[in-house]
């Protein structure tokens, strides 16, 4: 059954003023989980319905499923009535329409059977916010969007006070009078089909104290502390690890073991391991070596949202000699050859890489924070495909046995697999690149990310070499091309580029991207078949650089004028580099947002 916050009814009374006081700059709030649903336990009990087939299925995870395409308004509704001010977050799978115009989508603030917000992916090519108040529809704001059968899609809608947000993938869909002031939430489809998943209702959260200065150089850096993670059941199959445990014990929560390294070794297809709060001092490596399955993959996630740190320090290579190599298994405080495995909710630390994987498939990398470590924070290579990276932070990584031309945030690179998709990743103050996808043969999708600050040699290492892009797209010492995607992405404060193809010759597309104040091209396609449109680049030490084959329309260098640091709303970092929200996604602002109100660059 879904897990809903005890005392659910108490704490709706007071909804209003902790979400009043968590969205004032300046203050701070404990976030708390009202209520969520991941369908695991095979049932979608606590929810009420109306209209529509539904059931739970397997769908990669166990999924809520509406399979009635000519339903009207298929709709299930969870909560209560008198929630107030919180996030609604699901992720939501369209898999077929029955015709034009057709919808499915997330409800807040449902007061009734036919008055609620909602967010909705529309057929048409567009996500849509709507108050619908007695079934009369409002529309508040809608967003260019390419609805795919067959593909997850992150939606978040934010009530307060009486506004409600919408957010796809992290990026903001529009804003407008809530048509009520409390009610429950719902999922909802319109002559569709689709499946939905994770379901988290949240309010409260911490909420930083802006700087009142405009500079980002460097930038400030958010807080390493994982997201708050809804709190959950353990599963039949659950083990529990505690810096106060024993490997001789169960693996209870009352009689945790003592290390990750023994729970990784009883785990089976279906396991969750829960790690309590504290810092594990690794000794040898964490190899995750074995396989779960589509339908039961092996998770390793911080416990109810504590912190844990998984400190490699004093493992081999940290660091290595200057020009010496490091050995496959020693490469990881993590090192994952397995597949359908999930991390969620860990930090990494002073490892030989962060986390590296190689011929690893079918993963999910969830609210994890990389840092400081003596390569890159997070690695993928070989034949890795269909991995998903969500809401990553990595930074501080450095290698002093490459003068700090080898550590980037985030690598996929020398090797190939489709379907590699790295969604609202913040990737900042590394010794090489922020994400780096060198003589990686298959298109990666890059979503909702940003790059800041990388290539300066803050740790005064010898000789140093570290290239400093926001996000190098492939090329490499072969010439085979690789058709990256990105959207609606920023890179700002690097030390030399922010989008480039480093001479990677494939059919890339660049869409709605901004690039400020980087030391070399904004853009750089001189070499790439690519597709930019409606990205802007300013203050950088070349806008542009595009060859005979690239293209594209809506681009600042398309529009015309000067742009400069005149050119946004906002140039101050602090909110989205500063802590998460409670459902782990960058925090909303204008920053980097055109002035002019253009319909091109990023919104975050």
């Amino acid at each position: 059954m879904p897990r809903t916050a005890p005392l659910a009814a108490a704490l709706a009374a007071c909804l209003a003023a902790a979400a009043t006081a968590v969205l004032a700059f300046g203050t701070s709030a404990t976030a708390a989980t009202l209520f969520s649903d991941d369908f695991n336990d095979g049932n979608s009990s606590g929810w009420s319905q109306s209209g529509g087939t539904w059931s739970v299925v397997t769908d990669g995870t166990p999924a809520l499923r509406q399979s009635k395409v000519d339903s009207d308004l298929a709709r299930l509704f969870a909560g209560t009535t008198t929630w107030t001010d919180y996030t609604v977050e699901a992720r939501v799978k369209p898999l077929g329409f029955d015709g034009a115009d057709r919808f499915l989508g997330l409800v807040a603030r449902s007061s009734g059977s036919t008055s609620f917000d909602r967010l909705v992916l529309r057929n048409t090519g567009r996500a849509e916010l709507q108050a619908v108040r007695s079934g009369a529809v409002t529309v508040l704001g809608s967003l260019p969007l390419t609805v795919t059968t067959g593909t997850w899609y992150t939606l978040r809608l934010e009530a307060s006070g009486g506004t409600i947000r919408g957010f796809v993938n992290g990026v903001a869909a529009g804003s407008g009078s809530s048509q009520s002031a409390t009610g429950r939430i719902g999922v909802q489809t319109f002559r569709a089909t689709g499946s939905f998943d994770d379901v988290i209702v949240t309010t409260g959260g911490t909420t930083p104290s802006p700087s009142a200065s405009t500079s980002v150089s460097p930038p400030a850096s958010p807080s390493a502390s994982p997201s708050s993670l809804p709190s959950q059941s353990p599963p039949a199959a659950g083990l529990y690890v505690a810096v106060n445990g024993n490997d001789a014990n169960p693996g209870t929560i009352a009689a945790p073991l003592a290390t990750v390294h023994r729970a990784v070794t009883l785990a089976q297809p279906g396991t969750t391991i829960q790690v309590r709060g504290g810092t594990y001092l690794l000794a040898t490596n964490i190899q995750l070596l074995k396989s779960g399955t589509a339908a039961s993959p092996i998770t390793i996630t911080a416990y109810n949202g504590e912190k844990v740190v998984l400190d490699g320090e004093n493992l081999p290579y940290t660091p290595g000699a200057v020009d010496s190599s490091i050995p496959r298994a020693d490469r990881g405080a993590i090192h994952i050859e397995g597949e359908y495995w999930r991390l969620i909710g860990l930090e990494i630390v002073h490892g030989a890489y962060g986390i590296f994987g190689v011929d690893t498939s079918y993963n999910v990398f969830d609210r994890l924070t990389t840092r400081d470590n003596y390569e890159s924070g997070l690695h993928l290579q070989g034949a890795s495909g269909n991995n998903q990276i969500l809401n990553l932070d990595s930074y501080g990584n450095r290698d002093p046995r490459k003068n700090g031309e080898s550590a980037d945030g985030l690598a996929i690179k020398e090797g190939s697999g489709t379907g590699n998709v790295v969604r609202g990743a913040r990737l900042w103050n590394n010794s090489d690149d922020g994400f780096d996808a060198w003589e990686f043969l298959s298109p990666v999708v890059i979503e909702s990310s940003v790059a800041y600050g990388n290539g300066y040699n803050r740790w005064n290492i010898p000789d140093y070499t570290g290239d400093g892009n926001g996000f190098k797209l492939g090329g490499g010492d072969v010439d085979l091309p690789a058709a990256h995607v990105v959207r609606n992405s920023m890179a700002w404060s690097n030390s030399a580029g922010g989008f480039i193809d480093n001479a990677n010759p494939g059919a890339m597309v660049i869409e709605r991207s901004t690039s400020w104040r980087n030391g070399g091209n904004g853009f750089d396609f001189a070499d790439a078949d690519a597709t930019l449109t409606r990205n802007v680049s300013a203050g950088n030490g070349t806008a542009v650089s595009l060859g005979s084959n690239s293209s594209g329309s809506g681009n600042s260098w398309d529009l015309g004028g000067t742009w400069n640091d005149a050119s946004f709303t906002s140039t101050n970092a602090a909110t989205i580099t500063g802590a998460r929200t409670a459902s782990g996604s960058i925090p909303g602002s204008n920053f980097l947002w055109p002035a002019n109100g253009a319909d091109a660059g990023a919104r975050l």
